[in-house]
């Protein structure tokens, strides 16, 4: 029970700090269960962002569920879901009785914009550290060139991108390893 609980506690300060989505949860995905407590490894929740955006559902709230899931299998996945949730939803709660205050309110307005410009940033931290992690050669430089041109300039759809992308790269493994495996047969 205690560790269903700390994977609440840390969903819930995760979902209270992170503004503007999935993308901005990731530098705290890594800072709390990757460095601190290394529950997942960068590359799990990769692998966990990329099945988040081909499946229903909100990517942040998918990946919770995924990571709750891995540690305590579904209890583990209901406890750091609803961890992940409870915050917006009392926030959202909370605005919803002041929205009509702070619609025509300049100081708001303000205080919404820089926090966008900060979501920005932390999404931009977010990418580059995904793209270290994400393309360690030639191959998966030309997988992600691929991916970004066919998504962002030619508008693919997302679960289109991930599925053939998927499927590349499981060509691209196999055929690797079995160049490797001739290699060795003819060096021997």
């Amino acid at each position: 029970m205690k560790e269903l609980l700390t994977l609440f506690g840390l969903f819930f300060k995760i979902g209270i700090m992170t503004f503007g989505g999935g993308y901005a949860m990731l530098p705290m995905l890594e800072r709390e269960l990757v460095t601190k407590r290394q529950y997942v490894t960068m590359e799990e929740i990769m692998d966990y962002f990329a099945v988040g955006q081909c499946t229903p559902g909100i990517i942040a709230v998918n990946t919770a569920t995924f990571i709750g899931f891995k540690r305590k299998g579904i209890m583990g996945g209901i406890f750091a879901t609803i961890g992940v949730v409870t915050p917006s939803v009392l926030i959202i709660t909370a605005l919803a009785s002041v929205l009509e205050l702070l619609a025509g309110n300049e100081i708001a307005a303000n205080a919404f914009a820089g926090i966008s410009v900060a979501v920005c940033a932390l999404i931009v931290q977010a990418i580059l550290k995904l793209i270290k992690s994400g393309i360690k050669d030639a191959f998966t430089l030309g997988i992600a060139l691929a991916a970004f041109v066919a998504s962002f300039l030619l508008g693919v759809s997302p679960i289109i991108v991930i599925l053939v992308t998927a499927v590349v790269g499981v060509i691209i493994k196999r055929v690797y390893e079995k160049l490797t495996s001739e290699k060795k047969e003819d060096a021997e």
